[in-house]
């Protein structure tokens, strides 16, 4: 497995955890956190079954490396691409078919923040802080914030999150609908874990699969289309079931 700097992956259970790593804050220093082709090297792994993104220690990501990026406004081109890079990477997270979990503890800023909206859930634990602060330094989120907000907690909570810079704290972000699940207080992965077992456990991938192509269908395809490939999708597993429980004789 090629090593990838402050990332982590293994397997546990046929759940696939990803932990971002550069304690205590694992800030971010390249908007690809990981190269694309890696990523997909681990998820194609027939045993994964979803996928868990954490953080290293106590928290989850206080974002990007503001140096590093202020460093590269001396050649734009090379700062535009790595942001689109990074892009590409939170879109293949996003358009897995597999679910996909941010488990935040504590500290969940900007990019970091940017990574969690890219998920399909979000759990935080109890004491998780979540922000986007980049307006405190005169710029904005740059990894898909200004897009997945919105679509997420609506464009007025959204304009009030970016704009205003302020640390939401976690039982205000699952009343506004940012995170899904609250966790005990430092338990935000033990909870996804749990969470990831129970959705997938005993579960064959194509069916995972087929029901996350679904659901996806209805964001991206007009109703009539989407229903359309649900009668396939449906059709497709039944067969499939009906010929495995031929074969065994049941």
């Amino acid at each position: 497995m090629t090593h990838v700097p402050n990332i982590s992956f293994e397997i546990i259970n046929d759940i696939g955890i990803i932990s971002l790593g550069n304690p205590p804050s694992n800030k971010l220093e390249q908007p690809e956190f990981i190269p694309l082709e890696q990523f997909h090297e681990w998820i194609q792994d027939e045993s994964v079954k979803a996928l868990i993104i954490t953080g290293e220690g106590k928290n989850f990501s206080s974002g990007g490396n503001l140096k590093e990026i202020f460093h590269q406004t001396q050649d734009p081109e090379r700062l535009a691409f790595g942001m689109n890079a990074g892009k590409e990477l939170l879109e293949a997270i996003n358009d897995l078919l597999i679910p996909s979990i941010a488990a935040i503890n504590r500290v969940c800023f900007g990019g970091g923040l940017e990574i969690a909206l890219a998920c399909h859930i979000r759990v935080a634990s109890e004491n998780a802080l979540l922000a986007f602060p980049e307006i405190n330094s005169n710029l904005m989120p740059g990894l898909g914030g200004t897009i997945r907000l919105p679509e997420i907690i609506g464009l007025s909570q959204a304009t009030r999150v970016i704009l205003g810079g302020d640390i939401v704290n976690a039982s205000d972000a699952k009343s506004m609908g940012l995170v899904d699940f609250l966790a005990q207080k430092d338990h935000a992965f033990e909870y996804a874990f749990s969470l990831a077992r129970k959705m997938t456990i005993d579960r064959p991938v194509k069916v995972i699969n087929a029901i996350m192509k679904s659901l996806k269908n209805a964001a991206t395809l007009s109703p009539t289309e989407a229903m359309k490939d649900e009668t396939r999708l449906f059709c497709m597993l039944a067969i499939n079931e009906a010929e495995r429980r031929k074969m065994e004789g049941e």
